[in-house]
């Protein structure tokens, strides 16, 4: 059993050691994750008490942003072996790319929540721009 052990051990500290430059990519794209999913549910409790409706929390809405966080980490690092195990001769940077992919669209939700929260017109304003923003940027390509 002891053996066991030392094998998995070893091959758990070769995975954290392959996988470490990627570890800063992962948390900042967890960390948008949280903060958008925080702010999500302050939004709708802030929605729902100006309509004068109940609100109550969604575990199903939780588990979706667990999953969604799993699957955006496991991208990271499979565009990661790509650039730096199939593709290096490219340089692409796919993980930083689809990093900064992630967290821009966790920026937007961010934005849409704030303007729910707060009502302020600064946000409202914000929010429609990156909007047009996008849409125009899509359009073009």
């Amino acid at each position: 059993m002891e053996v066991l052990f030392r094998y998995f051990s070893a091959v758990v500290a070769s995975l954290c050691g392959l996988f470490c430059p990627i570890a800063p990519l992962i948390a900042i794209a967890t960390l948008f994750i949280t903060i958008d999913f925080v702010t999500g549910i302050i939004a709708s409790r802030a929605v729902a008490q100006r309509e004068g409706r109940e609100w109550w929390f969604e575990s199903r809405k939780a588990w979706r942003t667990i999953l969604k966080a799993g699957f955006v980490a496991i991208a990271i690092v499979m565009m990661w072996i790509m650039d730096n195990h199939v593709l290096e001769f490219m340089h692409l940077n796919m993980a930083k790319l689809f990093t900064g992919f992630v967290c821009g669209v966790e920026l937007w939700s961010f934005l849409e929540n704030a303007s729910a929260i707060s009502c302020s017109p600064l946000f409202q304003w914000m929010s429609r721009w990156v909007k047009h923003r996008v849409e125009r940027e899509v359009e073009d390509e």
